[in-house]
């Protein structure tokens, strides 16, 4: 996809807040471990989260650092972030809304900037020198490759079905149309791929990948509904005045395909590139 062909708006996920946390898998468990190994993370320094969303990575990290920032442009996201935050006890978090375009903003100097799932919205060309810019002496920044909506399609014996994913994929075209939406905008070939050249031309070199396991994981059919409504091209938003048939139509398929309301599924790998100056 080229860079002007979307813009982004403010309903890219419109109602998908509630939903995201309970509809995406956690990242690895080893995830902290990992980068805390690689980049010596001891409890020191700070911690810049763009795109943050309800914390799905800002929070498992966190206590890795003394100060962390979490940075969304969807206010609804940071509104579930902060009240997992409080869930969790984690206390020494900020949440800003803004853009990653109106970076720097005067938030000084981080040890580790993130982007996870996040930098395909951004103007990539334009946040990524800024980001160069935002990190401190020894810093580094982590792109996490992942995919958490939904796990992968390979062949191995699991405790209970699948979801059925190629199934709700044509529901959500019967009702939005074949053209992947993304808020008021059209995604008719995918999000931006690309992501090391955008780091180098950005001035950044890679300095190590670190590749984690997908875990199998076993999800109600609550969970299976969250997941579609936690994606932009399928974000509760979109549906207007029928969302409450498609859901019906989406928990009819859902009980069809596994009557007990349980499916397992393995998430996919998870890759982090981490790019220092």
């Amino acid at each position: 996809m080229a860079e002007q062909d979307w813009e982004w708006d403010p309903s890219l996920y419109s109602g998908s807040a509630a939903y995201y946390s309970r509809g995406r898998m956690p990242y690895p468990a080893e995830l902290a471990p990992a980068l805390a190994a690689a980049l010596h993370l001891d409890g020191s320094g700070r911690l810049l989260d763009l795109g943050c969303g309800p914390g799905s990575l800002t929070l498992p990290l966190a206590h890795l650092f003394a100060e962390t920032i979490g940075l969304d442009a969807d206010r609804d996201m940071l509104d579930q972030a902060a009240l997992l935050a409080a869930r969790s006890g984690v206390a020494h978090v900020r949440w800003l809304s803004m853009r990653a375009e109106e970076l720097p903003a005067g938030l000084g100097k981080f040890r580790l900037i993130t982007l996870a799932q996040s930098l395909h919205w951004m103007d990539r060309a334009t946040v990524l020198p800024v980001v160069r810019g935002m990190l401190a002496t020894g810093g580094a920044c982590a792109h996490v490759h992942a995919t958490t909506h939904r796990g992968l399609d390979a062949a191995e014996e699991l405790p209970y079905p699948r979801p059925p994913h190629d199934s709700i994929t044509e529901l959500v075209r019967a009702y939005l149309g074949p053209v992947r939406r993304a808020g008021r905008s059209h995604l008719p070939h995918g999000t931006p791929s690309g992501e090391d050249e955008v780091y180098r031309a950005a001035g950044f070199a890679v300095a190590q990948r670190i590749d984690l396991p997908g875990r199998v994981h076993t999800r109600a059919t609550e969970d299976i509904v969250a997941a579609v409504f936690s994606q932009s091209s399928s974000a509760p938003g979109l549906f207007g005045d029928r969302r409450a048939e498609f859901e019906t139509a989406l928990r009819l398929l859902l009980k069809e395909t596994s009557p007990d309301g349980l499916f397992s599924e393995r998430g996919h790998p998870v890759g982090i590139d981490i790019w220092r100056l």
